[in-house]
């Protein structure tokens, strides 16, 4: 069993993921920039973002209280369409811009995951192709009205609708689409800490 470490993240998405893994955890999270040097390749940024999380967190003194060397998790999931990467929609209407995209369409969602205590640091990424049949746009709309995508790169859950009736097929970890490759995180955090 993997002893306790601190999730730097509110999603219910990787809180879910880590439970289902019997992984002992609390939830720690500081606001932080999203944001990421101009230039930057496509397949660190969301280890950048993922790091400045995990390193938010160690800073807090409720993380300090913890036993020393329990490891933070952060991770930080993007959407990639061609060159163009896909955050967060603002509103439905963004949302709905961002699925017609997709559809009919592949794409690579990069989660980037750092783990991290005051001895080491591991950093790494997961891509996933992810390849959309064609879906008609009053389909979109439904799902956009119905399952509000807001908090969700690319503006889509693969666990929900439009997971199980849109996509053609997946290349690589379908749990990474769902914004943590788990089986990953476990092996490291059994190999690493």
């Amino acid at each position: 069993m993997i002893r306790k470490i601190v999730l730097a993240s509110q999603s219910p998405r990787r809180k879910q993921l880590l439970e289902w893994a019997e992984v002992d955890f609390d939830v720690l999270t500081q606001v932080t920039d999203e944001s990421w040097p101009e230039g930057m390749p496509v397949e660190e940024i969301p280890i950048h973002i993922a790091r400045e999380k995990a390193r938010s967190v160690m800073q807090l003194d409720l993380y300090n209280r913890y036993e020393q060397g329990v490891p933070v998790l952060a991770a930080d999931t993007i959407v990639v369409l061609g060159n163009e990467i896909l955050g967060k929609p603002r509103d439905a209407e963004h949302a709905l811009t961002m699925l017609k995209a997709l559809s009919g369409q592949k794409h690579k969602v990069i989660t980037g995951v750092v783990i991290v205590n005051h001895e080491k640091e591991i950093r790494f990424s997961d891509v996933t192709e992810v390849d959309f049949h064609s879906i008609p746009e009053d389909d979109l709309r439904y799902y956009v009205e119905k399952f509000e995508p807001f908090d969700k790169a690319g503006a889509y859950a693969i666990q929900e609708w439009i997971g199980v009736v849109g996509i053609k097929a997946i290349t690589g970890d379908f749990y990474n689409v769902m914004g943590l490759p788990v089986s990953r995180v476990i092996r490291t955090l059994h190999e690493e800490f």
